[in-house]
């Protein structure tokens, strides 16, 4: 690509689900809002209710709410909300307290199908300018005793850090299970599907870093651009800060993503759409500028938790969901095609480092 795209049609050829919506990838004034949208509340804790009635009622509020716009928010996960509270704060002093030098020194790397490592202000992608700093960690960069040479400094640019962000990775682990469980119950599926693909599966966890907004020009363009995520579903804690929007597709319209403090905002993304068959859409979102202008002026904080399969699963479209509209695909090969657009055509290329992930997972 020899500049950024304006328009995500631009980029069609890299997508390997479809996607015909139309949006800029930075926001525009022509844009339109639905203020009246609400997404409402899901209750994970009516999973281990006694009454069927109960836990069918939280698979059908799910799923319905998934498919009609890719989100939904979860309460009653049992995730202490002080444990995230203490995440965003951490989140912050982890970029603050560490010079630029020192992170560089971390930049991030394809390791396996994910770029690993350390993002720049402005350098997410190739084609996504954000006002965001991110550092994405996978399964290696934890302790979680798959590699007896596990060493901290590998990863993290001093120490105590990883021991505490392992608190949030276990936390959701726990609840990989029960939401995956949840989605393929709602599509009339065999629940316990991917019990086995996704134990000690592949994931992303990314710390952003969203600094003040003190230039009035940057406020008028957003956060983080317009994207679908890769995955099949993101977990994503719910932020301190406005910012949060997605593009319901069949309104064309943005709603603004507001969750409860302790609430977890779940979205589904590529690897999900292409199972379902475009049931489940990976649905377009975005982090937009506050709209109260002292909210600006303060940092933002997200740690969101993006689930994969292990590259050598092959992604095929459930058993249930009609005549195939896609192929079987090699999950690696799938992924990186996807993610050319953002970090170039080369970034396809299976190399030896997808190698060495794989043996150490």
């Amino acid at each position: 690509m020899e500049s950024p795209a304006e328009f995500n049609q631009e980029l069609r050829a890299y997508e390997q689900v479809a996607k015909l919506q139309r949006y800029r990838l930075a926001e525009g004034a022509e844009e339109e809002f639905d203020e009246d949208f609400v997404l409402r509340p899901c209750d994970l804790s009516l999973l281990g209710s006694p009454d069927a009635a109960d836990r069918d009622r939280f698979v059908r509020e799910l799923g319905e709410s998934l498919e009609d716009t890719g989100f939904a928010i979860l309460t009653g996960h049992g995730v202490d909300p002080a444990l995230y509270a203490e995440a965003h704060r951490r989140t912050r002093e982890f970029f603050e307290r560490h010079p630029l030098a020192v992170k560089q020194r971390y930049r991030a790397r394809r390791q396996g199908s994910v770029n690993q490592g350390y993002f720049p202000m402005r350098e997410t992608t190739m084609i996504h300018p954000d006002l965001v700093e991110g550092w994405v960690f996978c399964r290696r960069a934890f302790d979680l005793g798959q590699d007896p040479a596990w060493d901290e400094a590998d990863f993290w640019p001093s120490p105590g850090w990883e021991a505490f962000f392992r608190q949030v990775v276990l936390a959701h682990e726990r609840l990989i299970h029960p939401i995956m469980r949840s989605i393929l119950g709602y599509l009339g599926e065999d629940p316990a599907l991917f019990d086995d693909r996704l134990t000690a599966t592949n994931f992303g966890f990314r710390l952003n870093y969203y600094p003040p907004m003190t230039d009035v020009s940057a406020a008028t363009t957003g956060r983080m651009l317009g994207h679908e995520d890769v995955d099949l579903f993101t977990i994503l804690p719910a932020a301190e800060t406005e910012g949060l929007q997605l593009l319901h597709r069949k309104t064309m319209k943005w709603v603004r993503v507001a969750a409860p403090p302790g609430a977890i905002v779940l979205n589904t993304g590529d690897y999900m759409q292409r199972i379902t068959n475009n049931r489940l859409p990976s649905t377009t979102h975005r982090v937009s500028a506050p709209r109260d202008p002292a909210a600006r002026a303060r940092p933002r904080t997200s740690f969101p938790m993006a689930v994969y399969v292990w590259e050598d699963e092959i992604l095929e479209v459930l058993p249930n969901q009609g005549e195939p509209l896609y192929p079987p695909v090699r999950a690696e090969d799938f992924h990186t095609r996807i993610t050319s657009k953002y970090y170039g055509d080369s970034y396809h290329a299976i190399g030896e480092e997808g190698a060495v992930e794989r043996r150490i997972r």
